[in-house]
């Protein structure tokens, strides 16, 4: 008997929203997603996998509850999607959570149970995909323009595919076979705590807050001027760096703003940090069409804020126009991870990451 087609990935990332999951088949020619599913982080692990960003008490056992935990909210994610399959799942290709990004250590950290969650579920778990990458000397991330360039590349086109999460990320795909990208800075991660501070909501739906406020140019200009946004690539980056400490150093000199101007200069810091990326990207030839995939695609204002600052002629839109609906995006870039690692064929792209060469990237872990 032939071996089953069918992915799982699943993908908890840096807002800390909970679980997207996707079933995919691989069977054709192309990539098809045949069901989504969504598991919400409990409030207790949301926490603790916040705090589990910086050094604390007893972290080491905490993690390790903590990855247990999550583990029991894949498995759930992963029943969802089971109980809608059309036939067995070949394997689930997991993320896990990031707690600690320090590829200039040469170690990235996901916390994850995978051994756990092959038992809960008795399929193949594939999981540790970007500690290789590091291994060979790259950065771990972003591993996903690699799928996106074998989902929404197109000959002689450019296009450009955004993540924005809690960390936002290119991908280039300049229609010639090449590929470029890296993270370009915070994507929701800065708004998302400001808002938590003042109004006690986990984000600001639609953009609504912060379109209510003014941009404050000083403050832009401060936050701009972080060195990050001047190192070239490759390079990624986390809440290891954009972190509340890090926003309140740069605010110090803006007490009297209101918090609303904060917010819209934040979101326009996400969008003028992507843009000047994309421009410095394509220089010869610049993008026909950026895409823009995670939970900055359900901001209208900062969609809006994006098309502003990349200028007349730059078509931006949703994932959903390619055919891939913006929120699982990043769950069906880890089952195509986890389909090539079962083929043992790379998932990296040195050119992105600037690792030593192509690697096989994952670990599996038997049902």
């Amino acid at each position: 008997m032939p071996a089953s087609s069918l992915y799982i990935g699943l993908m908890s990332g840096t807002s800390l929203d909970g679980v997207d999951g996707v079933l995919a088949d691989f069977s054709g020619r192309g990539i098809r997603t045949l069901h989504a599913a969504f598991s919400p982080f409990p409030p207790a692990l949301r926490a603790e996998l916040m705090a589990l960003q910086a050094a604390s008490h007893n972290e080491l056992e905490r993690e390790a509850l903590a990855a247990n935990a999550l583990a029991h909210c894949y498995a759930e994610c992963v029943r969802q999607l089971v109980d809608q399959a059309p036939g067995p799942v070949r394997a689930v290709a997991v993320h896990g959570q990031t707690i600690r990004h320090r590829p200039e250590l040469g170690f990235t950290r996901q916390t994850n149970n995978p051994a756990l969650l092959a038992e809960l579920t008795g399929i193949d778990v594939i999981a540790d995909f970007r500690s290789r990458d590091v291994a060979a000397g790259g950065q771990g991330a972003p591993l996903v323009p690699a799928f996106h360039e074998a989902r929404f590349g197109k000959p002689k086109q450019v296009r450009v595919v955004v993540n924005i999460g809690g960390i936002a990320n290119i991908s280039v795909l300049h229609g010639d076979g090449r590929v470029s990208g890296y993270d370009t800075g915070p994507g929701n991660v800065l708004m998302d705590l400001w808002i938590a501070r003042h109004r006690g909501q986990p984000y600001d739906a639609d953009g609504a807050w912060a379109a209510s406020g003014r941009v404050d140019a000083a403050l832009l200009q401060s936050l701009l001027d972080e060195p990050y946004f001047r190192q070239p690539p490759p390079k990624s980056t986390g809440r290891d760096l954009f972190h509340a400490q890090w926003l309140d150093a740069r605010l110090a000199a803006c007490a009297s703003l209101a918090p609303a101007d904060v917010q819209a200069t934040l979101a326009r810091l996400t969008a003028v940090s992507i843009a000047h990326a994309i421009q410095q990207s394509t220089p010869e030839q610049p993008a026909q069409a950026v895409y823009v995939c995670g939970g900055g695609a359900c901001n209208g204002m900062l969609l809006r804020e994006l098309s502003i600052a990349l200028g007349d002629g730059v078509t931006v839109a949703s994932t959903e126009t390619l055919g891939v609906a913006p929120n699982r995006v990043e769950a069906l870039a880890f089952a195509w991870l986890g389909y090539r690692f079962m083929r043992r064929q790379p998932g990296n792209l040195p050119a992105v990451t600037g690792a030593a060469g192509l690697r096989v990237l994952g670990a599996l872990y038997a049902a």
